[in-house]
């Protein structure tokens, strides 16, 4: 199993901060590998994006939100793609701003593993690395 997780603490308020994180077209701005991205998150609903692989390759990687809990919650699984990896961003309100904890999970299995455990899981720390740039974004720094 493929696995990554970060907390930060980002010196804004927590509604402020889960707006971001559930709002596409901020991904892009801290996701590295966000060529594209599109939808409406909602409990149920489904997101479009394509995304950088190994060696170059776009591939669609659309998400289905499996949870909208404003604002401590926002869940996630790709349905799309070579890997499929679950999602989840838990936000509390903290002195002075919001904890947020962004964790990645994917199983990949048989043959598949082979191949695609190792970038799998590149790039699902990247993914989490990216919290960094999204609190540099909120907190305007």
């Amino acid at each position: 199993m493929a696995e990554a997780s970060r907390t930060v603490v980002i010196n804004r308020p927590i509604d402020e901060v889960f707006a971001f994180f559930t709002t596409p077209s901020n991904d892009p701005s801290w996701r590295t590998q966000v060529k594209e991205i599109s939808g409406e998150p909602r409990t149920g609903a489904r997101i479009h994006q394509v995304v950088k692989g190994p060696g170059g390759t776009d591939f669609p990687a659309d998400m289905e939100v499996t949870a909208f809990e404003p604002p401590t919650r926002y869940a996630f699984r790709v349905v799309a793609g070579p890997v499929r990896p679950e999602g989840e961003f838990l936000l509390t309100s903290v002195d002075g701003g919001t904890d947020v904890t962004f964790h990645l999970k994917a199983e990949i299995k048989g043959l598949k593993a082979l191949a695609l455990a190792r970038p799998a899981q590149s790039a699902m720390d990247s993914e989490v690395a990216g919290l960094e740039t999204a609190k540099r974004k909120l907190e305007g720094t």
